[in-house]
């Protein structure tokens, strides 16, 4: 080969590369294609539990692994749904009718207890008595009130949106709460107002803010606070602010963590937040 002879070229950057490739990503289809392999693996781990006499018994051994793979795979699907509402909720894609954001709350709470602390969510679903279930759930640290104007209250705002918010915050507080979770719900002049309260090790007062930002994480948080992808907290925020609401913290030094959401209870009612 000559020294003029000229040389093919050579692979782009490796940075060039990933970039293109994920802008070139359609997330949303993405998404919809992990959907089925992931019910799939949380329906045929279902039937093993379910369909025993078919599949054959199982072991404790084994179903406690099961049920690992039962929580972890409706864990994956939960993470999917969200970024799907956080989706439709950038590009401006509502579904409004009435519903009861107390009833709502308290289900989404076994759900993520389902996750979390499975025993207890088992127990309070074989309690029949909502106020003998809450007394058990107060009895495991995890105290849900509600104001007397909310007992009855019918929300005109998107449920599933409103689900998810509350779940990514739920889940949030109960992975760094140390013995207990409080869950208070109010209304005030038509807004509806919900406390999730935790006795964690609290948030620094300079990363209160970046933890709602996607993917941001620094050493010193890691260690004293929360961690993880960084999407669970702004993705709640996102919904919120789509839904003329908003997301605020209060951490007291040493003193665990508040998140208070607010929420317009007609959300064709509440200005535009900007």
């Amino acid at each position: 080969m000559t020294a003029d002879t000229k040389h093919p070229p050579g692979p782009p950057e490796p940075e060039t590369c990933r970039e293109d490739f994920f802008k070139e990503i359609e997330i949303e289809f993405l998404i919809h294609e992990l959907k089925d392999p992931i019910s799939i693996v949380e329906t045929g781990a279902q039937m093993l539990l379910k369909k025993q006499e078919r599949f054959g018994p199982l072991t404790e051994r084994q179903t406690k692994t099961v049920n690992r793979i039962i929580r972890n795979a409706a864990k994956a699907r939960q993470m999917l749904y969200s970024l799907l509402e956080v989706g439709k909720a950038e590009s401006g894609n509502f579904t409004c009718a009435p519903f009861a954001p107390a009833a709502a709350g308290y289900e989404v709470l076994l759900e993520c207890l389902d996750l979390h602390t499975p025993d207890i969510a088992d127990k309070v679903r074989q309690i029949q008595q909502k106020d003998a279930a809450l007394e058990y759930l107060k009895q495991n640290g995890i105290l849900f009130t509600t104001a007397p104007t909310v007992t009855d209250l019918q929300m005109h705002q998107d449920e599933t949106k409103y689900r998810q918010i509350v779940g990514n915050l739920l889940k949030n507080a109960l992975h760094y709460r140390a013995h207990h979770l409080e869950l208070k719900l109010d209304v005030e002049n038509d807004i509806f107002l919900m406390e999730i309260i935790d006795d964690g090790p609290g948030i620094p007062e300079k990363y209160q803010e970046s933890i709602f930002k996607r993917y941001t994480q620094t050493a010193e948080c890691r260690l004293n606070a929360r961690n993880g992808h960084g999407l669970g907290l702004a993705g709640a925020r996102t919904l919120a602010r789509a839904l003329g609401g908003d997301i605020d913290l209060f951490s007291p030094k040493n003193e665990g963590t508040i998140f208070r959401l607010i929420m317009p209870c007609l959300l064709q009612h509440f200005p535009e937040h900007t």
